[in-house]
């Protein structure tokens, strides 16, 4: 096998964990495709990108149906690998200022669409090809943190989500039939230089806090180190249907 023959759908593409994830995929001779608001703008023949709104989940379904419904289907791949990395990062409120209609982006773009995804890629690719599937989660999924109410949720959800598909797959019982290849992680990559974090630490809010002392502290990660370890999951052979690990336990 080559790894002409491995693909990977990555979202959140074009900045972050999610540019470094295209990157060190793109040079390991993977085929990827990114999904992000904006472009990636990496001149490589083995990368596509769609630019889309996560939170538009029309546009989401039109393109699961009109592109990767398709590629996932493609018999031709020997690994497939999807990273739900794509991510927003709340409103920096407290639980009492929280609005329904921010809530409900943030819930969109955090849980609704890496959760379809995940469905679709289980759905569509077919029994014998591995399926590797990351999603990015956040010590937030697991600790409460002031102002992150919406973000933090969100990221619980995703978290019990992976789980949740983790037995599925164990059961045996899903509407497809059984699976045996697939595995899923829920990953936490730490605190990383990323433009999510200074969002959080530019924040005009008293939450931003901690963020501002990460910075400060020099506790921010490079993107490219969470990336290697999410790129050894999907290249990788496991037994285990649902692991979860934090950055430096891979």
């Amino acid at each position: 096998m080559t790894k002409l023959d491995s693909v990977a759908i990555v979202t959140g593409a074009s900045s972050g964990i999610g540019h470094a994830v295209v990157r060190t995929l793109l040079a390991e001779g993977w085929t990827v495709v990114g999904i992000s608001r904006r472009p990636a703008e990496l001149d490589e023949s083995q990368y596509h990108e769609f630019l889309i709104d996560l939170g538009n989940l029309d546009a989401l379904a039109a393109l699961v149906d009109n592109q990767l419904a398709p590629l996932f289907s493609d018999d031709r791949w020997k690994r497939i690998g999807l990273v739900n990395n794509a991510a927003t990062p709340g409103f920096m409120r407290s639980v009492e200022e929280i609005e329904p209609q921010d809530l409900a982006q943030v819930l969109a773009v955090n849980v609704v669409a890496p959760v379809y995804l995940m469905g679709v890629a289980v759905r569509h690719t077919p029994a014998w090809i591995p399926l590797r599937i990351v999603n990015v989660s956040s010590g937030a999924a697991t600790w409460p943190l002031p102002g992150l109410a919406d973000y933090g949720s969100s990221k619980a959800a995703l978290r019990l989500a992976s789980m949740t598909l983790g037995a599925e797959l164990r059961s045996g019982d899903l509407a497809g039939g059984a699976r045996t290849n697939v595995a899923v992680m829920s990953y936490s990559p730490g605190v990383v230089d990323t433009p999510m974090q200074v969002t959080a630490r530019s924040a005009d809010s008293p939450w931003s806090r901690p963020f501002v002392g990460f910075h400060a502290q020099g506790q921010l990660v490079s993107p490219e180190a969470p990336a290697g370890e999410i790129v050894r999951f999907l290249a990788g052979d496991h037994a285990e249907m649902f692991v979860e690990r934090r950055f430096g336990e891979t």
